[in-house]
């Protein structure tokens, strides 16, 4: 035990790997999904596992915000809350994340919790996923996304914002104390999304729905607490206060396109002292895991591959997609979805209305072409 508090680096990652374990198995067990979400939606009108989706981004929302709100993390520190908007690099990257998860049939968790019940046809979509990320990170995509589109930016500071978060904004047109403008803006963000999503009879009576909502949005609070507080502290080599075992090098939380990229960089050069098993990293793995222990308890587990070469060409094109825009966009479904709005940033909701839209948008017009061949 000495030797862990000794470590916070190994705290962030072990404690990384056993919420995303429990975030694998209970989106297995539960079929969540952001792009089944949109379909149900756009092809049949049911909104159950919306309903999911959102409960979580409530859960997620109320309690990170409270955590910052009692000082235990420092919110504007993440780079959600940077005061440079991009606006262009979240709406574009959200759009062609969008679209990419519909052609892949799943976003970057879904395919995670897909290689955990057996998917090799996932394994090759999230491999594919990674190098594209990677390249949008440090690669030929990257100078394209740095020359192209993060310049057209929105420079909050200059309105007299300290950061992206609603509640700043809130505060500056009320006069309301930051605090209180926080408090406000979270509950009514919070107790909206809340009367939404219980108002509905059938999704009362689904606890596997509403209970899954309710813990994968306690686990993105808890990623938040983890290296946010329990992972902020000196290094022993520089004295330095720091953020432990993150990519980012400050607090992060669900986040899976990136740490994709991340993983495979790690695995290609294992022998570089350099690297090391970060939270994202340790948080792609673990939902894996889970998902792979739900899958033997349930007994779904079930090796699977690519129905035909369309079917291979529309995953690819799909991962590629999927790669570019959620480190454009600096988060997919999850990282954006639910870690990103977690923290009231603008941008984190220009980021989700970018993947929605495109997905719709997408799912609409596979079913309009499949309408017209038949």
């Amino acid at each position: 035990m000495e030797q862990a508090a000794a470590d916070p680096g190994r705290v962030v990652v072990w404690g990384g790997f056993v919420l995303a374990f429990v975030f694998g198995a209970i989106a297995n067990r539960a079929n969540f999904c952001t792009m089944g979400a949109v379909s149900d939606i756009v092809n049949m009108g049911h909104w159950g596992r919306m309903r999911m989706w959102l409960l979580a981004i409530a859960v997620a929302v109320v309690g990170t915000n409270l955590l910052f709100h009692a000082g235990l993390i420092d919110l504007p520190k993440s780079i959600y809350q940077r005061p440079t908007l991009n606006w262009l690099s979240l709406l574009l990257g959200g759009v062609l994340f969008g679209v990419g998860m519909s052609m892949a049939g799943g976003c970057a968790n879904k395919n995670l919790i897909r290689v955990g019940g057996g998917s090799l046809r996932s394994l090759v979509v999230l491999t594919f996923l990674g190098i594209s990320a990677y390249m949008t990170l440090k690669g030929l995509f990257g100078q394209w996304r740095a020359s192209w589109l993060d310049p057209v930016s929105v420079d909050l500071a200059a309105m007299g914002l300290a950061d992206q978060s609603l509640a700043s904004v809130v505060a500056g047109a009320t006069g309301m104390a930051p605090k209180t403008a926080l408090m406000v803006t979270l509950w009514v963000v919070g107790l909206a999304l809340l009367a939404f999503v219980f108002k509905d009879r059938r999704f009362r009576a689904t606890a596997t729905q509403w209970v899954a909502g309710l813990v994968i949005g306690a686990i993105v609070v808890a990623g938040w607490y983890l290296t946010g507080h329990l992972g902020f502290g000196e290094n022993p080599d520089t004295l330095e206060m720091t953020y432990f075992a993150t990519n980012t090098r400050t607090l992060e939380s669900m986040s899976f396109v990136a740490p994709t990229a991340f993983t495979l960089e790690l695995l290609m050069l294992w022998t570089d002292k350099s690297l090391r098993v970060t939270f994202g990293i340790a948080t792609a793995l673990g939902v894996i895991a889970g998902s792979f222990a739900w899958a033997m308890r349930s007994k779904t587990f079930r090796w699977e591959g690519f129905a035909s070469f369309a079917d291979l060409r529309n995953q690819l094109i799909g991962a590629v997609l999927m790669g570019f825009g959620g480190v454009t966009a600096m988060g997919c479904t999850v990282g954006q979805g639910l870690t990103g709005v977690s923290t009231l940033a603008i941008g984190s909701f220009i980021a989700l209305a970018g993947i929605v839209a495109g997905s719709a948008a997408t799912l609409k017009y596979i079913t309009w072409r499949a309408e017209r061949d038949a």
